[in-house]
Parts: structure tokens; sequence; C-alpha cells
């Protein structure tokens, strides 16, 4: 995610908070900057999801000192887990607590880029046991030889969403815990549209209907900005049989498979330039603009995820949460997945006690429900979920939305995705590019980067 995850991915280290031992020599850190994880995918979920939702928790704990972020270094403890601001509340509870019950010390450490920290603090020793971050980093991970494989029980894993737990797979392996789910939806201001779209057709009736009436100046807003947005683009292409990869037999995404330019995704990618053509799409409306116009009552629809709720609500926006709506001649109209988990490190200083925090403490109802209560996603463990929706319409409904999804890959090759088709996505919609021209063009570039890296 990770998005502006501007998700596309997520996160890093900004500051540092400590567990059971005390830690104030690294107080006097400064704090890293943040950044962007994927440049396409995940993150506008992640990135954002911080800013949606959990600031009443983080607000709850004293601020973390800052961690150097040239110099990223695990703490002075036994267990040391890296996570966002926003988690850090929650998972020093529990951290605190496990270190008691166990008669060891532990440390959380804030980070605003997780995965470029941990992958540069594990290259020479100083890097943490746990960190808390994407799926869609996984691939890379193990690429690396960063992170361990987790002995999660059959039995545990039964008690996850299937679509979390399958996230978590790779070359055959488990590799982390799930906590959180998240995807995108279409979300209305239902004083300017009271009922949801189930077509994009009926969309734009209904927000043309609200532009004549005067109440709003666009019929709906999608984010696209001038390198475009990959991870906003992908259930356009979806919808008409088109995608990222190919897949294998055994339905694992296939990197040698490239079908941005397939027919599918040409009929999207065409569908996206209508909408640029009627001048409701434009490289100059991002992330930050667009929930902006949305903020304001500007629009009856946007295409975003939870991580934007936090500011509808603090905008007084009365919103409901829907589907997304089914495209002209096209089929379901199907986002990716984004799973939130728990990796345990390869070269983690006590391994027995990292994975038994991350397969035993961690899988937890209470503290899956504590993680969703201050980022608002749907939790990854089914009874969480259940008690969450039975009274939160909102997680029901971004659950719905995303039903039938799947996981962003989490092989390496997606690195390699993000920018060329989120750049195809902006020429297209700017005018500058045809369609098939520009797609084909993507995935030449996409093969190219692919074959480079590997």
């Amino acid at each position: 995610m990770t998005h502006t995850f501007d998700r596309r991915g997520f996160l890093g280290l900004a500051g540092l908070a400590v567990g059971t031992a005390a830690l104030s020599a690294c107080g006097s850190n400064t704090s890293g900057s943040s950044s962007s994880s994927s440049a396409a995918g995940s993150a506008s979920a992640s990135a954002s999801a911080s800013a949606s939702g959990s600031a009443s928790a983080s607000a709850a704990a004293s601020t973390p000192a800052a961690i150097s972020s040239k110099n990223p270094a695990r703490a002075d403890a036994d267990l040391v887990i890296w996570c966002d601001n926003d988690r850090y509340p929650v998972i020093k509870k529990y951290a605190d607590q496990f270190a008691s019950d166990n008669g060891i010390s532990a440390a959380v450490q804030v980070s605003t880029d997780v995965r470029a920290q941990f992958t540069t603090a594990a290259k020479v020793g100083k890097g943490p046991d746990v960190i808390v971050g994407a799926h869609d980093w996984l691939g890379q991970f193990v690429q690396d030889g960063t992170v361990a494989p987790i002995q999660l029980d059959p039995s545990v894993a039964a008690q996850f969403a299937p679509t979390a737990i399958a996230a978590t797979k790779f070359n055959g392996n488990t590799w982390g815990v799930p906590y959180a789910i998240e995807n995108l939806g279409l979300v209305r201001n239902t004083a300017l549209a009271p009922d949801a779209p189930t077509t994009v057709d009926e969309l734009l009736a209904a927000g043309n209907k609200a532009v004549k009436a005067g109440k709003a100046k666009q019929a709906f807003v999608f984010q696209v900005s001038t390198t475009g947005d990959a991870y906003y683009m992908y259930p356009w292409l979806h919808a008409y049989g088109g995608g990222i990869f190919g897949t294998k037999a055994n339905g694992d995404y296939d990197p040698s498979k490239v079908i941005v330019n397939n027919a599918g995704s040409i009929q999207g990618a065409t569908e996206i330039q209508k909408l640029a053509q009627m001048k409701l799409l434009s490289t100059s409306i991002d992330y930050n603009a667009a929930n902006l116009m949305f903020q304001k009552g500007q629009v009856p629809f946007i295409v975003t995820g939870p991580w934007s709720i936090a500011a509808f609500k603090a905008a007084n926006i009365k919103y409901a949460i829907s589907n997304l709506p089914t495209p002209p001649g096209g089929g379901t109209m199907t986002p990716f997945l984004g799973i939130q988990m728990f990796y345990v490190a390869k070269n983690a200083k006590n391994v027995a006690f990292a994975q038994e925090f991350v397969t035993k403490t961690m899988t937890g109802k209470d503290v899956q429900i504590a993680l969703f209560e201050v980022g608002q996603r749907p939790p990854a463990l089914t009874a969480a979920y259940n008690e969450v929706a039975a009274n939160n319409p909102d997680i029901k409904a971004w659950y719905e939305a995303g039903k039938g999804a799947l996981p962003m890959p989490n092989i390496p090759a997606m690195n390699a995705v993000w920018a060329p088709l989120g750049q195809a996505e902006a020429d297209i919609v700017s005018g500058k590019s045809q369609p098939t021209a520009r797609m084909n063009a993507a995935a030449a570039e996409i093969t190219k980067a692919i074959k480079s890296s590997s």
C-alpha cells in the first residue's frame, strides 16, 4: 500500500517508544521523514490509514521519541517490534504484557517508513524481531532473506478470513499473522445522493442531477494525479477481464504473464478515457484534492477506502459506503485487497519469543479488535470481525465492497508495475496518449523491468 497508503504501500521509522525496557537513551534521535511505500497500490490506504481513525489511540499514549532516519537500529531489549505511530499504543500494551508474562524486556519502536527502515537495518544486523506492515511487501522480503516463515497452527489459521491467510502465503509457506483487511469502495454524500448506485450509469445520472440542481460541482471524484494511481485504476481493468498478471495452474500470480495490455485491460483504460473526456477525471486531482472536494460537499460520490472516513466525519459529512458500481458492458468492479500483518525477522534476536508473540498473542480476538479501533479496518480474525460488524455498519459495508476481491500481488515483480501503470493512466486521462498504444507501452516497460531484476 502503503495509497496517499498515499498508500501504496506502507511506511517507516519516525519515533521510538519504549516497552518494558527503559530506552531513554534513544530519546535524542531525530525523527525520520515519512514516505510512501508502493508508488501505487496499497499506499493510499496505509499512509492515510493512519490519518484516519487512529488518532485517538495515538493521543492516548505519549508521543514516542524519534529514531534516526539515517541509522535505524533496534532498541536494547529482548523483543523489539517496529510499527507505525497509530498502532503503537495497542502493540505496546500487549508487548508489555507479553514481556511481563515471560520475564523478558520488550520495546516497541515507531516508524514512518517501516519497510525501508527495516530493510536497511536488517542488512547490518540492527533490525527488530517483529514488524507490522502490508502483505504486498512479502515477496521482496522473502527474496531479500529478511523475514522468516511463521509457525501458525492450522486450527488458528482457520479462524481468519481465507483471503487474509492467502495474503500471508508465498512459495508454500506462511510468513505472517494478518490483523486487518482494507479495500476501495464507493462513498456517497447521502444529502446529495440518498441511494447507492449499482452501475456507473446510475452514478453519473445521480451525480449530474445534483450538479444541475446546483448542489454539487461535479458528478463524482476519483483520484488520478500527474503520475496516475494504478491501485485506483485496477478495478476498471478487472471489470473487463483485465488486470496485472495472469496466473499459474495453482492460482499464484505469474510474473511472466503481464496482462495490463490484454483486451480487458485496454477496455478498462478506454472507459477511464471516456470519463476524462467528460471532464470527470483529471490529473490535477490527487488523493488530497479528491478528499477535500468530498469533505466540502462539492461531489456526491468518491472512490476511496477506510483511510478517508475520519476526515469525512470531521467535516460532518453524512455518508454511506457501498460496492463499486458496474461499468458499461463490464462485470463486477472488484478492488484489490490489502492485508496488514505481523512479520517475524529472519535474524530475530530471540526467534522463539518473536514467533510466540506473533502467533499466540496477536491472534487473539481482544488484540484484533483493539487494532481495529485504531485503524477502522475490518479485522482479519473472523470472530473479531463478527463482533465489530454487528454494531458498525461501515465495517460491514467495507467487507461487502471487497467481497470476491483478491489480495494485491505480493510477488517481487509487483514493484515493477506501480509507476509504469500509474503513468499510463495519467497519460490517458490527460489526453497525451491513446489507451491501446499506452497500455502496450506500459506492458513493455513492466516486462523489461521484471526481466532486468530477475
